[in-house]
């Protein structure tokens, strides 16, 4: 059975990353980011990597480089580990577990959970992050949804999270912008061929890329469209008349009401 996307998902916008702004003390990912997020009446949509020892991990990139006071890949430390390593821009913060931010968002706002490729090419070496993401989630209460940019982690979390709305992340997929992923891979996932297949609920596509065809084709059909990422009021505005939500940064996207 296809979960349905829980209708909080189409009526607040979603902070990309958590309200996250480095010159108020939030990083990406961050507690900070999120109360912000949580405090503004936000959705939020967050990253995860995995640890070394399994554990599901809020942080958007491979590496800690840019984010964090370490470098190396992010799964090569430990949860402990991780949980010690300071982000870059905030007040002390390190880096949470999903368990964690679960706790803290404690379904006040909906949460949109990205489940990074752990393949390395969008390939099918995933599980492992996916099985700790479900076991997080369990006796979760509150909106909360899950999606990659991998079909195959998208067809993993239907067999370990069954019951929690899945989507792809799809983009223009654009080979010079994607390098070194192969150009018949990005030909190949540019028309979004695995929606059915990894029965999946919804799309979060390239803002910049939303008129295509297949795109507005599965709109046509009552699929959910939401997007990828809008950086200002102009954008948005646009952006809403080929989508029907959208995930924000650098600017606060207006509330209804």
């Amino acid at each position: 059975m296809r979960p349905e996307l829980p209708k909080e998902f189409l009526s607040v916008p979603l902070a990309h990353r958590a309200l996250h702004d480095v010159t108020n003390g939030r990083p990406e990912n961050s507690r900070a980011a999120i109360r912000a997020a949580i405090n503004a009446g936000y959705g939020i949509e967050i990253d995860l990597q995995l640890s070394s020892d399994g554990c599901a991990m809020v942080f958007h990139d491979d590496d800690l480089d840019r984010l964090a006071e370490a470098t190396g890949p992010v799964r090569a430390r430990s949860q402990s580990e991780l949980e010690q390593i300071v982000l870059r821009g905030g007040d002390g913060e390190c880096i949470p577990a999903l368990v964690e931010v679960l706790n803290l968002v404690a379904g006040q706002v909906p949460l949109l959970i990205e489940i990074k490729d752990q393949d390395g090419a969008l390939g099918p070496n995933v599980g492992k992050l996916e099985r700790a993401t479900a076991k997080a989630l369990e006796g979760y209460v509150g909106p909360v949804a899950l999606m990659s940019f991998n079909p195959y982690a998208a067809t993993a979390l239907a067999q370990h999270a069954p019951a929690i709305a899945r989507g792809l992340v799809t983009s223009a997929y654009d080979p010079q912008e994607w390098a070194p992923l192969p150009e018949e891979i990005c030909s190949h996932l540019r028309q979004i061929p695995d929606y059915e297949s990894s029965q999946s609920s919804f799309i979060s596509h390239e803002v910049g890329d939303l008129d295509r065809d297949c795109v507005q084709e599965l709109r046509r059909v009552g699929v959910p469209i939401l997007c990828w990422t809008v950086t200002s009021a102009e954008i948005e505005t646009e952006s809403r008349r080929w989508a029907d939500n959208v995930t924000f940064e650098q600017y606060l996207s207006p509330l209804a009401g």
